[in-house]
């Protein structure tokens, strides 16, 4: 019989800082030796493609990872930085799988992309401050569906509970 294949799932903030960018590649390891062969990433400036670079350096090792972008629309990162446009555009020539939420924006797109994070998913990893936004919208999706979660947020006072 078949193994099943785990998916991780990663959301956080845009204003991530790279903090725990080595306790990020040691968690998608982790997921690794677990059996972790599925890695999504939701595309976002921040903590988005900290964890896309994550997954990329482990598959500088492995050749059984599939790396699926669930990016909003096609142009997303048009109003990124040059820094990060060259940081999205090497993750993207390195996916398995690229998916759109929608062919265009619109006010629902971001709700679309992380529900296409989560939905499958047996792990999310975040990095999430409480504050609202998508991260929270993400979070708050894997609690309803009981996906277990990874907080690598620093602070000793927060945390996410069933």
């Amino acid at each position: 019989m078949p193994q099943q294949t785990l998916t991780a799932a990663f959301t956080g903030h845009r204003t991530y800082d790279h903090s725990a960018d080595d306790q990020l590649c040691d968690t998608v390891e982790s997921l690794y030796n677990d059996g972790y062969r599925h890695f999504r990433i939701g595309m976002a400036e921040g903590f988005d493609l900290a964890a896309g670079e994550a997954v990329l350096r482990l598959m500088d090792n492995h050749d059984d990872i599939c790396l699926e972008l669930c990016i909003p629309y096609p142009n997303f990162n048009r109003g990124f930085g040059i820094e990060e446009n060259n940081r999205y555009n090497l993750i993207i020539s390195k996916a398995s799988v690229i998916r759109y939420a929608a062919d265009s924006y619109h006010k629902s797109v971001f709700s679309l992309r992380n529900n296409m994070l989560v939905d499958q998913a047996d792990t999310v990893v975040a990095w999430y401050s409480s504050k609202r936004g998508g991260t929270h919208y993400t979070i708050n999706r894997a609690r309803r569906y009981g996906v277990r979660i990874i907080n690598l947020y620093p602070d000793p006072q927060f945390n996410i509970s069933f």
